[in-house]
């Protein structure tokens, strides 16, 4: 066993053969009762010795309709503002430091899922290797003026990006004492966590508590104050309540109800419970805050999967092969809903003329794949690199690997990355999804070392990105770097006035 003290009190983690490990060490109050849709509190320090072998709780959540390894959801509180830590050794050698911020959609997920294990990313980089719980869903992120929290400078939202600040400044204020450098902190993360990411870093209040980050399949994502007042009304109608300030005292099973046919409701239109620009926490939209250097000393390493949108797809037996007349109906709906304002069908022309100049398929499925992937998860991340590339170092890369799952149809979807990066390939029925083998386990290794480099010194060890040659890394069973790849996709969509959410 192995004694850390923090600035709360001493922790007492596990020592296996590679790693130290330190589980369910909490960073902030139980955001209960009179903390509930508020910014975090202090945690209350204790005396003793704390154990710290156990993750915490996951954040009150509902159950996902499908898992990339078949593993539910943990046992659930709302004291769930914990996190965990891999280090080779609680030593003082001021190691580089990588905050992951997990994904699931705002709605989902855990820094204490088995797909984010630390340990051989620490082990093979000499780095620390911290992973974060925040609050989600409504408790997360549920935001009106009427919420406004006077005590933390008027947020009036964005409760889950506060405690994720909060972690980083528990990190900044701790992590010498397991070996790592407060100096050096690189934060990453993937989809919803992807997204804190580039929300992070439009944040005032967490300036300076990180040096460097990685956004994979994550590009900003925040509305407005006025769209989040009117989601907030459809749920206190769906409850029954008198005001959004009562939500404080809603049972926390009543709440995930209300969420969950919230959710279902407006599956149209993106992920419905997300952060928002509130004029206080996060000012600005941070596609502009990222542009007007908000950011300026943060190196930065964004990318996508090339088949994003094969994971959604699937998970609805309606769209897994639409004919031509589907196609168009989707996507003019899809387009409306999240005000797009493009043509369709020229989107859809475009696409499928790209495609076949280079041999790829081109079946309604196809082209709806790339549309989707594109409009909610790359063309918004080419876009946050060109908006950082002129204030710091920054790192464009494609992820083209296929699964072989479902006979292949998921093709390079979404979070299929996640295993390499952390070198998980080895976790119960991960070989299913991600594939397995030697050219799997090389892909792994080179992704790792990558994302080690960056956070060491800031270059991932291939050329930056410009808008001019878009020098990308496309990582697959061949990685190489490539100027502008998908490039006709991309330029259909320069007249796009949207936030391509």
């Amino acid at each position: 066993m192995t004694v850390v003290e923090t600035t709360t009190g001493k922790v007492e983690g596990t020592a296996g053969n590679a790693v130290h490990v330190f589980r369910g060490i909490p960073y902030a109050a139980p955001p209960a009762g009179p903390n509930r849709l508020r910014a975090p509190a202090p945690v209350e320090p204790w005396t003793g010795v704390r154990p710290a072998s156990d993750y915490g709780s996951w954040a009150p959540q509902n159950a996902p309709a499908t898992s990339l390894s078949g593993e539910g959801p943990g046992a659930q509180a709302e004291d769930c503002l914990s996190l965990n830590v891999w280090t080779p050794a609680p030593d003082g050698a001021a190691r580089p430091v990588m905050v992951w911020i997990h994904g699931g959609g705002f709605v989902g997920g855990s820094g204490a899922s088995a797909l984010y294990d630390g340990e051989k990313l620490a082990t093979r980089g000499d780095v620390v290797v911290v992973t974060v719980n925040y609050r989600l869903g409504v408790l997360g992120f549920l935001a009106h003026p009427d919420l406004a929290d006077e005590a933390s400078g008027g947020a009036a939202g964005n409760w889950g990006l506060l405690d994720q600040v909060a972690a980083l400044r528990w990190v900044r204020d701790n992590i010498a004492a397991f070996g790592g450098d407060p100096a050096k902190i690189t934060i990453f993360g993937e989809s919803a966590g992807g997204m804190s990411v580039s929300d992070l870093l439009a944040m005032p209040g967490a300036r300076g508590l990180y040096r460097r980050a990685i956004v994979q399949s994550g590009p900003p994502n925040a509305i407005g104050m006025d769209r989040a007042a009117d989601l907030a009304a459809k749920l206190v109608a769906e409850l029954g309540i008198a005001s959004v300030a009562a939500v404080r005292d809603v049972p926390v099973q009543a709440l995930l109800e209300a969420q969950a046919a919230l959710v279902a409701a407006r599956r149209a239109a993106g992920l419905p419970l997300v952060p928002v620009v509130d004029g206080t926490s996060l000012p600005t939209a941070p596609q502009q805050a990222i542009a007007d250097g908000e950011a300026r000393d943060v190196e930065l390493l964004i990318g996508t999967n090339l088949d994003e949108a094969k994971m959604f797809m699937v998970a609805d037996p309606a769209n897994r092969d639409p004919d031509e007349g589907v196609l168009r109906r989707r996507i003019e709906a899809i387009f409306r809903a999240n005000d797009v304002v493009l043509s369709p069908d020229d989107m859809i022309d475009g696409y499928r003329a790209a495609r076949t100049g280079r041999g790829q398929a081109v079946a309604p499925r196809d082209i709806w794949s790339a549309i989707e992937t594109d409009r909610m998860f790359r063309i918004g991340s080419i876009r946050m690199a060109e908006a950082q590339a002129p204030h710091a170092g920054t790192y464009m890369y494609l992820f083209t690997w296929p699964s072989p799952a479902m006979g292949g149809a998921l093709g390079s979807c979404h979070a299929l990355e996640i295993p390499f990066v952390f070198g998980n390939l080895d976790k119960p029925g991960i070989d299913r999804f991600a594939g397995a083998g030697p050219d799997a386990d090389a892909l792994s290794a080179q992704m790792m070392d990558n994302w080690i480099a960056f956070a060491r010194g800031g270059d991932p060890a291939w050329p930056s990105y410009d808008a001019e040659r878009r020098q990308t890394m496309v990582f697959g069973a061949q990685s190489a770097v490539e100027g502008a790849p998908y490039d006709e996709e991309r330029g259909l969509w320069e007249s796009a006035d949207s936030s391509l959410e």
